[in-house]
């Protein structure tokens, strides 16, 4: 690249309507998780253009929320372009001691985990 020249960045409008969207979605997910737990739910997405999914994963890959935030805002983005999905939390199984949670949609692989819950689509 030459000294002074630009790089440009593509960014399509329904992209740039969907990183909006994931911003303010994982924020709102954040707080209602805090406020009223496991029936805390994303804000719709159904007004944002399915062509801008690339952008959720974008700011999802960026903000690095925890797993149970992701699938609640990923869940939600799914279910209002037409693939509605459970979420799933579970426990590890090989740490019964010491068990850790996760959370993870149900196509997903669930690896070392054993389902506990499972979180219809809103």
């Amino acid at each position: 690249m030459k000294t002074g020249e630009r790089i440009r960045f593509a960014c399509s409008p329904s992209r740039a309507l969907a990183v909006a969207w994931a911003l303010t979605a994982t924020v709102v997910v954040r707080r209602r998780l805090r406020r009223h737990g496991l029936q805390a739910t994303s804000p719709g997405s159904s007004w944002v253009p399915a062509g801008g999914e690339a952008g959720v994963g974008l700011v999802l890959g960026r903000l690095s929320p925890s797993c149970l935030e992701r699938c609640l805002v990923l869940q939600r983005w799914l279910a209002d372009h037409g693939r509605p999905l459970d979420v799933i939390i579970g426990v590890q199984v090989s740490r019964p001691a010491n068990a850790l949670a996760h959370a993870w949609l149900e196509y997903e692989p669930p690896g070392d985990f054993a389902e506990l819950l499972r979180l219809p689509p809103p």
